[in-house]
């Protein structure tokens, strides 16, 4: 039989149950968070104690613990979220998943020893991108779930030596990870903090902004869940070492079906066998929770089928129909055997649509079948029309089942002991010595009692070891007795060996928690000379009082930008088809450099290998780049190009902006999600030189491998400019409270959702301006936008900010006014 290499079964646990399911079910590894500091902050995390429970449990048998440390982390947390990682390390963690590209740098520093795996919130999604984390010392990569298997094919081929990650099922994120600022923009819950509030799970409406007409409806990007099984054999053929599933907020029988369906497909996937599962053996995980499946983008961008569109949550299993409701009965008849204890819904026909009913299984009659089908008789009191869906939400006996599998596991593994060894001494009328060691600490203790002749059962090392050794929930171990030095036949009362051992543990736990509290100060310690110690990398110096940017996509509205005051012109030419000759964007930067403006490029925050040698000749041009992706900031960096760190690559830390110093950025676009006082604390060690502050304009909220107008349509994605390009060239998604997001099908065919409102900054430009930042952008990319109006005001700002005079309230009331009042302050003052 020939054996097949296969990948790592990575599964998620929110709870020490969850933990036990996962190992008893077969899960090579655990990914958990602990705490803090990790992207589920509600109901997802154990407790220090917990994790070392955890690690206990699954090292016990052979498995490996990650802790997710996947957030960004601002300049106050950076020594807290260390020194957390610390006591994770101490709990017995084996890697820690790491987002933010500072603390990689950190974690090197303090703790060298461990091992570090990127988390698929650093938007990793091509060779170069890979290629900085294996740069950075990064052992593992978890790449975007847009990838396919082409794209893991290309990276794998490029970073041979960095292990690769990728996700095969649970819930997927509509928007890449890493690059959903929508969530922290309506509600302060920050995807990149932990604090998602899945504004990708809400219902939306499709419009075409210039007619108004309604293209589509639903939950238009709310993804189905991923169920990669069907392309295991081609991961694993690739070379991939790891396969995760998604679900730490997951209930722990979901991991245990979940882990153990996998875990059964990949041993036969090892055996040779690549046949695909019979449906038989896909029920449990359609069962335990699915919103719908997709197999995801392994094969290629999947279309309308990719959301759920008709509702958000778990659907379970579609089962049968209702023929009748009688006596306090719904009659059904159904493909399978239902049991009192399942949950069942009812679903009215997609013609009336609905809310659907739902309730548990008390009772359950069986009224015979009849063509594969079994009617039965439901007990409720709620009657139900004939015609609806039948769906089975949950089954019982699989709840008990998935229980049963972990239920010897409930009692984890004692920790580990530390040796104890004893040497006692003494004779006739003296008091018996006791020498205790461990490790390197060693106490001496004697005996209140003077030691006399035996008249019943002498102190040998029978009784010794019986006594001393009572060590209970002590962290230590008796180990050797050595009673060389103490003569024979002699007596001591046993409560005195009693309080001998007490006396002796209570000293050497003093010590050692001593020696502990010393090891975390200088541990501490440590940590604080890293946060402090900045390697700081000198940032290109401003060429001038100060750095105005207007960034565009229509060559028209750089002119206009120009004229009104913009001392440098952004061109983003790939937010929307069609996009402009590259010769006109050459001959735009000639005349603007005539008048001394400067223009730079915009670059796709997302180049997926296929997309590289469509946009090549636009990175090859030699004009000045801004660039959300870090690969390319890399590349162009190491090459001498001039380029800057967009907002998208994430700068939240002073060490994280280093990194992109060091990596050659010439400036750093500050995070979005950032204070004005946390930008000035990032900014600090270079007195705000080489930083830019995103002051006006619609963020992406989402960058969206999904194409809502392509799938309002049915039509398929990439295939289909004459949408976006002819038909409805200005989309907006309508979410519940009435706000319209305008959403960009850029050159790749990609969706950019933009915010439904302008981030307008005005009133903190002074807080920024003392702080030393020089480099401030306004963005422009919706159709009609006052640029003339909003650019001018700027910089009348900025004149007098150049001057050392105060902003002009009148100008932002005047910003303001142009926008009718429809604009937020984004971040500025509501942290995340």
């Amino acid at each position: 039989m020939t054996i097949r290499s296969i990948p790592e079964l990575l599964s998620p646990a929110g709870s020490l149950d969850a933990v036990r399911a996962a190992v008893a079910n077969g899960a090579d590894a655990v990914y958990l968070g602990a705490q803090r500091f990790n992207a589920r902050d509600e109901g997802a995390q154990l407790t220090l104690e917990e994790l070392a429970e955890a690690c206990r449990i699954a090292h016990g048998r052979g498995r490996r613990i990650y802790l997710t440390l996947n957030v960004l982390v601002k300049p106050n947390e950076l020594v807290e979220a260390l020194a957390f990682l610390g006591d994770a390390i101490d709990a017995g963690i084996d890697a820690a998943i790491v987002q933010d590209v500072g603390l990689i740098d950190l974690i090197r520093r303090v703790y060298p020893a461990l091992e570090i795996h990127g988390s698929t919130q650093m938007t990793v999604h091509d060779a170069s991108g890979a290629a900085v984390l294996e740069e950075l010392g990064v052992k593992r990569v978890v790449l975007a779930r847009e990838n396919t298997l082409e794209d893991l094919a290309v990276i794998k081929a490029r970073v041979p030596n960095l292990g690769l990650e990728t996700f095969i099922h649970g819930a997927l994120c509509i928007s890449y990870s890493g690059q959903c600022f929508m969530s922290g923009m309506i509600s302060e819950r920050s995807a990149n903090r932990g604090s998602c509030a899945q504004s990708c799970r809400k219902d939306y409406v499709l419009k075409d902004a210039l007619t108004d007409v309604e293209l589509d409806r639903g939950y238009l990007i709310s993804t189905k869940d991923l169920a990669a099984y069907e392309h295991l054999p081609a991961i694993a053929d690739l070379g991939i070492v790891c396969l995760k599933v998604e679900g730490r907020k997951k209930r722990p029988e979901y991991v245990a079906t979940v882990t153990r369906t996998y875990r059964d497909f990949l041993d036969r996937l090892r055996k040779g066998d690549s046949a695909p599962p019979a449906p038989s053996e896909v029920e449990p995980l359609v069962q335990i929770y699915s919103r719908g499946f997709t197999g995801g983008m392994y094969g290629g961008r999947d279309g309308r089928g990719y959301v759920t569109r008709t509702q958000p949550d778990n659907r379970g299993m579609a089962i049968g129909e209702v023929v009748g409701y009688e006596r306090g009965e719904v009659l059904v008849d159904a493909d399978v055997v239902l049991e009192a204890g399942d949950g069942v819904a009812f679903e009215a026909p997609d013609s009336l649509g609905g809310p659907t009913v739902g309730f548990s299984l008390t009772a359950v009659r069986q009224l015979g079948g009849k063509g594969g089908r079994r009617r039965q008789g439901l007990r409720t009191g709620t009657p139900v029309e004939t015609g609806w869906r039948v769906v089975r939400t949950s089954q019982a006996s699989l709840l008990a089942r998935s229980r049963a599998s972990y239920a010897a596991l409930s009692e984890s593994p004692k920790a580990k002991k530390v040796r104890l060894d004893v040497r006692v001494f003494g004779s006739v009328g003296s008091h018996l010595k006791a020498i205790f060691s461990t490790g390197g600490a060693t106490v001496e203790v004697r005996s209140e009692s003077q030691l006399v002749p035996a008249t019943n059962r002498a102190l040998d090392r029978t009784v010794l070891r019986d006594q001393l050794g009572r060590l209970g929930e002590t962290p230590f171990a008796l180990a050797e007795v050595d009673d060389r030095g103490l003569d024979v036949d002699l007596f001591l009362p046993i409560r005195e060996l009693n309080h001998l051992r007490q006396i002796a543990v209570g000293r050497l736990t003093a010590q050692r928690d001593w020696a502990l509290e010393a090891e975390r100060a200088e541990r501490l310690d440590a940590i604080q000379r890293a946060v402090a110690n900045l390697s700081t990398a000198e940032p290109a110096q401003s060429p001038s009082a100060f750095a105005l940017a207007a960034q565009v996509y229509r060559l028209e509205d750089a002119e206009e930008a120009a004229n009104a005051g913009a001392t440098e012109i952004i061109v983003d030419p790939f937010l929307r088809h069609p996009a402009p000759p590259l010769a006109r964007v050459r001959a735009l930067a000639e005349s603007l450099g005539k008048r001394g403006v400067s223009l730079r490029l915009r670059t796709p925050t997302i180049v997926r290998p296929e997309e590289r040698r469509g946009i090549a000749k636009w990175l090859d041009s030699g004009l000045p780049m801004l660039s959300g992706h870090l690969g390319l900031v890399a590349e162009f960096g190491r090459a001498g190009r001039d380029v800057i760190a967009d907002y998208p690559v994430n700068v939240m830390n002073q060490h994280s902006a280093a990194r992109l110093f060091k990596l050659g950025a010439r400036r750093v676009v500050l995070s979005v999600e950032l204070t004005a006082d946390e930008m000035g604390a990032v900014v600090a060690p270079w007195q705000g030189e080489g930083f830019d502050v995103f002051l006006y304009g619609r963020p992406e909220g989402m960058t969206i491998e999904h194409c809502v107008l392509s799938a309002a349509f049915d039509r398929e994605p990439t295939t289909c400019r004459d949408l976006c390009v002819q038909k409805h060239t200005n989309v907006t998604l309508t979410d519940p409270a009435g706000y319209d997001f305008a959403v960009a099908t850029d050159s790749a065919c990609r969706n950019r959702l933009l915010h439904s409102r302008p981030v307008e900054g005005s009133e903190y430009l002074e807080r920024l301006w003392r702080v030393g930042i020089r480099g401030y952008q306004m963005v422009f990319n919706v159709p009609d936008e006052p640029i003339a109006q909003v650019v001018a005001s700027y910089r009348r700002m900025f004149d007098r900010l150049a001057t050392g005079a105060a902003p002009d309230r009148a100008e932002t009331d005047e910003i303001r006014g142009v926008l009718h009042g429809a604009f937020t302050r984004g971040h500025f003052a509501r942290a995340v």
